[in-house]
């Protein structure tokens, strides 16, 4: 691959996933951390032409007054996440990145986010002059850093959900309802893949939130000969749920409830406090067991915002099975692991991956992107083993052999 910069444009860039993974790129460059919880860096992988850590130029959309050094200091103190120490070695790009960071979208994100946002935001910005400074914003990016491509990823907090069954199918007609604000349903995360796409940069949604799925976008995608995927990166309980569900379906043992819960205490637990805002994510965490097991067990996810626990998640999941002659059996686990750092990874896997297809002229939905995310635009495969597998066959079309 001819060396060129490539932008990674972070939504939601002074938050707790967005501030790891543009420390975990400033480590990766400075040969500073190990490459554990990087996908993209198995042997399996080693032939492709991915991008390296030192490609990557960061900016950003925040909505929050914030800075980067601040965030990621309160993950080493309040958290203990992370040594204090590997943030003093990286501060300096940190303090960079920060001058890149531009006022985000607050348009229709719910009272909870929209609280949140700085005095520099617009609070009733009209979706199509959203889109606009998006995109001004983008530009410039681009230009002031000499950027080829620039892969958006969207990692801000969840919106409340969208019934997009009610929009348009058509990108010329979602396009019109664009400029009728008062008609317009969609909320930020869609307002800044629209403007992605029609850039022709790509777009990729870390979020729960709508982001590109509604088919009005993904045409638009497709017009502008983009990428996208999407949605709700998978790194936790719900990873482990793609993963075991199998194993009761294989061995034919019938679950007959499944019960997660879930605390933790980082912005998108305060976030998700809001039964709105939760709505999206419980939704997003609950529907793959129905779709890996073929019926429906009883199921019930609950979300609990613990201030205290900082950005450390603990989920708890009883499973109450049949086994032979009918008799119930009970399966439990706990799995508590830092939020920002089991997702920082996956998102600069994302990137990578994103920025390769683009250089092999891929378009529309990048579905061997599966397995990174709970609910898979395009996607009706929710077994972690099958969906990784799409991936590697992916990967295999890209092998110089193949080409």
């Amino acid at each position: 691959m001819a060396k060129s910069k490539i932008g990674l444009w972070l939504i939601g860039a002074g938050g707790g996933v967005a501030c790891t993974s543009i420390l975990g790129l400033c480590a990766l460059r400075k040969r500073l951390a190990p490459a554990w919880g990087l996908v993209s860096e198995l042997e399996r992988f080693h032939h492709l032409e991915l991008p390296a850590w030192e490609d990557f130029v960061v900016g950003g959309h925040e909505i929050r007054p914030v800075r980067l050094v601040d965030e990621v200091l309160r993950l080493a103190t309040e958290s203990r996440a992370i040594e204090s120490s590997l943030i003093s070695q990286c501060r300096a790009e940190l303090e960079r990145i920060d001058r890149r960071l531009r006022p985000g979208v607050a348009w229709n994100v719910g009272a909870t986010i929209a609280s949140l946002a700085g005095p520099d935001v617009p609070q009733h910005e009209p979706p199509a002059d959203a889109i606009e400074r998006v995109q001004n914003d983008l530009k410039e990016f681009a230009r002031q850093n000499d950027v080829e491509h620039v892969i958006v990823v969207n990692v801000a907090s969840t919106e409340p959900p969208v019934d997009d069954a009610s929009l348009p199918t058509r990108w010329l007609d979602l396009q019109r309802l664009l400029r009728r604000p008062r008609r317009c349903p969609l909320r930020a995360s869609s307002l800044y893949a629209i403007a992605a796409l029609d850039l022709s940069c790509s777009y990729i949604n870390f979020t729960p939130s709508l982001g590109s799925v509604p088919p009005a976008i993904h045409e638009l995608a497709l017009l502008r000969k983009t990428r996208h995927m999407g949605r709700d990166g998978k790194t936790g309980e719900t990873l482990l749920k793609s993963v075991l569900a199998p194993m009761f379906a294989r061995r034919n043992l019938r679950v007959m409830s499944w019960v997660g819960h879930n605390i933790f205490g980082n912005m998108d637990g305060q976030v998700l406090a809001d039964p709105a805002n939760k709505q999206a994510k419980v939704a997003s965490k609950d529907h793959l067991l129905r779709e890996i097991l073929g019926y429906r067990p009883q199921t019930h996810v609950s979300i609990e915002y613990i201030e205290s626990l900082g950005d450390w998640k603990t989920a708890w999941d009883h499973v109450h099975f049949q086994g032979f002659l009918g008799t119930p059996m009970t399966f439990q686990f706990i799995w508590q692991g830092c939020d920002s750092l089991l997702a920082a990874p996956l998102v600069l896997d994302l990137a990578r991956f994103a920025a390769l297809a683009w250089r092999r002229g891929e378009t529309g939905r990048l579905t061997f992107l599966a397995s990174f995310f709970k609910s898979p635009d395009g996607v009706e495969e929710h077994d972690f083993t099958r969906q990784f597998q799409m991936l590697e066959a992916w990967a295999g079309t890209c092998s110089p052999l193949a080409e």
